[in-house]
């Protein structure tokens, strides 16, 4: 079956560029065109961004740039007209002229620390003094280059900033999961989802995420996210400042059932990695098995700098904040048995599922009792002094709002609609 063409949709960047560019056309028709409408054109589309803060740095990187280029363009044509050459003596002392002015030009921006606008200051100053030199009255078109500029910026800046006047409920924590909720099936954001996210973050929206990854794996994923506020990561075992790279809260094991834990590995003949934080450092204690699937996991999980595998002879007993077993269905289903039977399934949190990467292969996970997102989520809630939550995740009954799989971008258009509420609509209640 043929996959189904689907266009993306028209954007309101697309959708706001258009409208500069019309109001541009009305502003030059209400001025008789007595400018160049083309560049009241190129400064808006330039100040439409994604952010608004972009919006404004592009325009005053066009402004002064503009600025700079009409000043030596002017100083340009003064000189020129004190100039006795004709013919081809006037041409090249017109092109040395020129050349030699590029110095200046350039030399200023450095000097304000405006290297950005460099670029546009020689544009500026070339279409003065290599296109309207010989105009009737080339004074006018400097006027005008400037003003038609400072039309477009105003007009880009107006239409970006508009939107629909909205109030920001920034007495909710909202809380979204990452696999099959916010991350599509590839791992990936959407870049919907990003730009829109990092704009109400932007904007202060109390926005985390909640995880079974470790801090390690959701750093490739989020790493364009402007995250403000810590995450639930390991399962609700780790509160983790990903700004600051420290671990606020940490559910460990105690020493006694770690022992015990440990016992019953090596009485059957197992091994397992044990994920200790030490210093705000997250290291993984393991033994040479001789297994391969335990080889492949620590060379591919090594590689990142938020993970440091350690190789013992004696496993870490204490502050374990998880031990992870990683061996075939079978083994593993036996072993949960193990555990169970022994009572460790009431003591600790244990969760047991197949795993994605290594098939035919299982994981189990051992954690603290008290190691859960619910419990962090209202650690988080009492630190940040909030009251309110809005949960998103993919398991029916478990959260407020249901994410289905492959639609990744329903959290951040849910998010948007409990965040930014028009004045005028009536909040609706969930």
């Amino acid at each position: 079956m043929k996959k189904r063409l689907q266009f993306p949709h028209i954007g309101m960047r697309i959708v706001k560029s258009a409208t500069a560019i019309a109001i541009c056309y009305l502003i030059s028709f209400l001025r008789g065109s007595s400018g160049i409408v083309f560049y009241s054109h190129l400064a808006a589309l330039w100040c439409i961004q994604i952010y608004v803060a972009n919006s404004r740095k592009n325009a005053l990187q066009r402004l002064t740039g503009t600025t700079i280029g009409a000043i030596y363009g002017l100083i340009v044509l003064l000189i020129m007209e004190k100039i006795p050459f004709t013919g081809k003596a006037l041409e090249v002392f017109n092109a040395v002229l020129i050349s030699a002015m590029i110095v200046p030009v350039l030399y200023t921006t450095i000097v304000i620390k405006k290297k950005q606008a460099s670029y546009f200051s020689c544009v500026v100053f070339l279409s003065i003094v290599v296109n309207h030199m010989t105009d009737a009255n080339p004074y006018l078109f400097v006027w005008n280059r400037f003003l038609d500029t400072v039309i477009g910026i105003a007009v880009g800046i107006g239409v970006n900033c508009i939107s629909l006047p909205r109030k920001k409920q920034k007495d909710i924590l909202f809380i979204s999961g990452l696999d099959d909720t916010l991350l599509s099936r590839d791992d990936n954001l959407s870049d919907y989802s990003r730009v829109e996210l990092n704009r109400m973050l932007d904007e202060g929206a109390n926005f985390t995420l909640s995880t079974m990854r470790t801090p390690a794996s959701l750093m490739k994923p989020m790493q364009d996210i402007r995250l403000k506020l810590p995450v639930i990561a390991m399962d609700g075992a780790v509160l983790y400042d990903i700004n600051e790279n420290a671990y606020l809260k940490v559910y460990v094991i105690s020493h006694s059932m770690s022992m015990e834990v440990l016992s019953l590995v090596k009485k059957h003949g197992l091994s397992c990695f044990a994920n200790v934080v030490v210093d705000d450092v997250l290291m993984i204690f393991y033994e040479e098995t001789g297994e391969p699937v335990h080889e492949a996991l620590v060379r591919e999980m090594r590689k990142s700098s938020y993970r440091n595998y350690v190789k013992s002879e004696s496993m870490k007993q204490e502050n374990v904040v998880y031990f992870m077993m990683l061996y075939e269905k079978k083994i593993i289903e036996e072993f949960y048995e193990v555990l169970k039977n022994k009572g460790l399934t009431e003591k600790l949190k244990i969760l047991k599922y197949d795993s994605v990467d290594y098939p035919g292969y299982s994981y189990i996970k051992i954690y603290n009792k008290n190691a859960t997102r619910e419990h962090m989520t209202e650690y988080l809630k009492a630190m940040l002094d909030l009251k309110k939550t809005v949960t998103f995740g993919s398991i029916e009954g478990k959260y407020d709002i249901v994410i289905r799989s492959g639609d990744s971008n329903r959290v951040v258009r849910e998010l948007k609609k409990r965040y930014e509420v028009v004045k005028w609509r009536r909040t609706r209640r969930d």
